[in-house]
């Protein structure tokens, strides 16, 4: 890597005697800024996040007896549906203290706030929302699988916020482990420039320790005497790998050398560079986003975990070892907010929780200042003072009351009520708006309806707070088929939604696809007649409307045009002549559907000076344009999804024989980046389960993007089908 590509240098903080009175920092506070890291653990489904996390917790003394997926005895998986799947749905924060065995931090103990986030891509906002507020990670890599696909989205995700990492090579104890190869796959998917910290000793069933490259010494594991995996001894390198270890600790000082002028001097000058040297310079590069550290370990056997602790505090910045957070006046000009425990206010709501004891949980990040217990808030959205009347420091699903909340802090608020995702909430003299989390777009939709007319009301109440905690869920009434519809990032998401409905709130519900919104339309002209004659005593009704029905230019709509000469209908009558016309347009004569892209003439009729209406006139048009429709040659139209799927080149020609199968059209292929993009036309009607689908076909690797395209006609081999279906009404499941 060449020194002019690093990125603009960076405060490293080196903790000395004089940082507790370092100028950031407020008296009261009990953890120096310093000697803060907020990090967040994200990768692929089962590389072993939550095992990695609960291992952590336990060596750092949070807990007394490590949590096991596979037993549901996890502490950051506290959700019945988690511990039930063996996933995480919903990111979970919890704090704990590590005094680091090496380095300048070491015997310090320091402040390390966790967010366990899910490897699922279906509840990846929960992810984005994460990563937003931490200031670093550690990707946990399965070191059989390498680099897997939602791997690939988080480091994405963690590159757009700008989240400086550190890598760990889980499941070293695995048949087919590998641990170099990991390296590779970093390198070469993920274009990180990847160095190892650690060397394994040995892998698979043989996976008995580590090689420390920084400080030259080796840590062995003893399941018989140590099964804890407490206390590895500390020992000299192996004789047989003194000569691996010597090559990678040269490339480790080759790559940090471009980050730390000292060690670059020293190495070109070969010149020993002390420990504590390698180690800033390996924080610098980290910090700068252009290098990953990789170590490598088994959480489930308890090995490498602490050493995975000791490289979070000594190479993850704390909140004032990275770039201020930018946000918005009330002018829109840039302003930042720096971390300062005795400035002003300010920090990001970035989820919301449904407590069934306190009620709404805003967590929230302080940026700068301080939030106490009673404090009023001010939200430059809704230019509203809200009050917080509770302050709680989340451990997973427990609680723990405290008075006040530290810049750089991860806290819960209680109290505060009109606040969504993203919200600033600061001091009332200090208007910022500070940058929130950007979530992706829905991608699949279903119908739910309510079993019971009890259960309609508490649906409404379920999906309002259901949505205000998960930004990428969506409800929304269908106008043309009056069902409420579900959208969100997958299958699995709505399945989850549904569940949680029916534990949380008691809400028993259908759910089912949305009902296709198809379109008629004619395809050539015809000449129509309505006449709307009632006699029963007294005053009548008469009306009599002669209207063409021609088809229109695509996506023009309706057009109704007066051509009425010599006063056949008077003007008054003109108007309900074309509100039947318009209304009996809502409903076509193939299949009930609405009419699009039609021209309505009315060129001729008559009335009748006692007995004519505005309601006659108002049937009579109704009457004439189902008239014209059936002598038009009416069409049955199909909505058309443009769909762009985003692929490796291997997978291709299975999706694009997939899309062939769904009665779609290949517009074009390119290759970009190593991956091809493929931009089809394809039937709604096809589309229900698709992007599951896709990542079956593709093991996971592809995506897709669905939008509305437009509307063509149905083949005649369909039409008898969806014409019954639509008279029996929507389809459930």
């Amino acid at each position: 890597m060449l020194m002019s590509a690093v990125a603009a240098p960076v405060n490293i903080s080196v903790v000395t005697d004089k940082a507790r009175l370092s100028t950031a920092n407020s008296k009261p506070r009990p953890f120096p800024l310093e000697w803060t890291r907020n990090i967040g653990i994200a990768a692929h489904i089962d590389a072993g996040k939550t095992t990695t996390t609960e291992r952590i917790l336990f060596y750092s003394g949070a807990v007394h007896k490590m949590g096991e997926v596979h037993e549901g005895t996890t502490v950051t998986d506290w959700m019945e549906q988690e511990r039930e799947r063996g996933i995480t749905i919903t990111a979970a924060a919890i704090s704990c203290a590590w005094n680091a065995s090496c380095g300048p931090w070491k015997g310090i103990k320091q402040r390390v706030n966790i967010i366990d986030t899910p490897g699922h891509v279906d509840f990846t906002a929960e992810v984005e929302r994460s990563l937003r507020v931490l200031d670093g990670a550690v990707a946990v890599f399965c070191a059989v699988a390498g680099v897997q696909p939602q791997s690939e989205t988080v480091w994405r995700q963690a590159n757009k916020y700008k989240v400086p990492r550190i890598a760990f090579i889980n499941k070293m104890d695995r048949v087919g482990a590998d641990f170099f190869r990991a390296i590779s796959e970093m390198r070469e998917k993920l274009k990180a420039n990847a160095h190892a910290l650690f060397l394994p000793i040995g892998k698979e069933e043989h996976f008995t320790g580590l090689v420390d490259l920084v400080q030259n010494l080796a840590y062995i594991f003893d399941d018989t005497t140590d099964p804890l995996g407490m206390n590895p001894v500390t020992t000299e390198i192996p004789a047989a790998l003194q000569a691996q270890a010597k090559e990678y600790r040269d490339k480790l000082i080759e790559a940090v050398s471009d980050f730390d002028d000292v060690i670059a001097e020293k190495y070109l000058n070969g010149e020993e560079i002390a420990v504590d040297e390698l180690m800033l310079g390996v924080r610098k590069a980290t910090i700068s986003l252009q290098f990953t550290g990789v170590v490598p370990g088994s959480a489930f056997k308890k090995k490498g975990v602490q050493r995975l602790l000791d490289c979070v505090v000594n190479y993850l910045p704390s909140p004032i070892d990275v770039p201020a957070m930018q946000g918005q006046d009330r002018d829109g000009n840039q302003v930042e907010a720096v971390v300062d425990d005795k400035a002003k206010l300010a920090g990001l709501a970035f989820k919301l929780w449904s407590d069934p004891f306190v009620g709404k949980l805003v967590f929230f990040r302080v940026y700068t200042g301080m939030v106490k217990q009673g404090m009023s808030l001010y939200n430059p959205r809704t230019r509203r003072t809200e009050r917080c009347s509770r302050l709680v420091l989340m451990r997973a699903i427990d609680r723990e009351e405290i008075a006040v909340a530290y810049a750089g802090d991860i806290c819960a608020l209680v109290g505060v009520k009109d606040v969504i995702t993203g919200d600033t909430l600061c001091d009332e003299d200090y208007d910022i708006r500070l940058e929130p989390p950007s979530f992706p777009e829905p991608v699949i939709s279903m119908s739910i309806e309510p079993n019971s007319k009890a259960d309609q009301e508490k649906m409404g109440t379920a999906l309002q707070r259901l949505v205000a905690e998960d930004p990428t869920l969506r409800v929304k009434t269908d106008a043309d088929t009056g069902q409420t519809i579900l959208a969100g990032m997958g299958e699995l998401h709505l399945d989850i939604i549904r569940d949680r409905m029916k534990r949380e709130f008691k809400v028993e519900a259908t759910a089912g696809k949305p009902q296709i919104a198809y379109r008629e339309t004619v395809k050539h002209h015809a000449e129509g007649v309505g006449k709307f004659i009632r006699q029963s005593g007294g005053k009548g009704q008469y009306g009599h409307v002669c209207i063409v029905l021609e088809p229109n230019v695509k996506g023009k709509g309706i057009e109704v045009v007066n051509e009425i000469v010599g006063g056949s209908i008077p003007k008054e009558f003109i108007k309900p002549s074309t509100e039947g016309i318009m209304e009996g347009c809502n409903n076509g004569v193939v299949a009930g559907f609405p009419v699009v892209d039609v021209i309505v003439r009315i060129v001729d009729g008559s009335f009748h000076e006692v007995d004519s209406s505005e309601l006659a006139f108002k049937m009579a048009g109704i009457f004439a344009f189902k008239d014209a429709m059936k002598k038009a040659t009416p069409l049955l139209l199909e909505p058309i999804m443009g769909v762009e799927v985003t692929t490796p080149e291997e997978y291709q020609g299975d999706l694009i024989g997939d899309i062939n199968r769904r009665r779609g059209s290949i517009n074009g292929m390119e290759n970009k980046a190593g991956a091809c993009i493929i931009d089809a036309r394809v039937p709604l009607e096809t589309l229900f389960g698709y992007v599951t689908d896709i990542r079956s076909l593709s093991k996971g690797r592809a995506s897709a993007s669905i939008t509305p395209s437009h509307f063509e006609q149905v083949p005649n081999s369909l039409l008898a089908k969806i014409v019954e279906t639509n008279a029996k009404g929507p389809a459930r499941t």
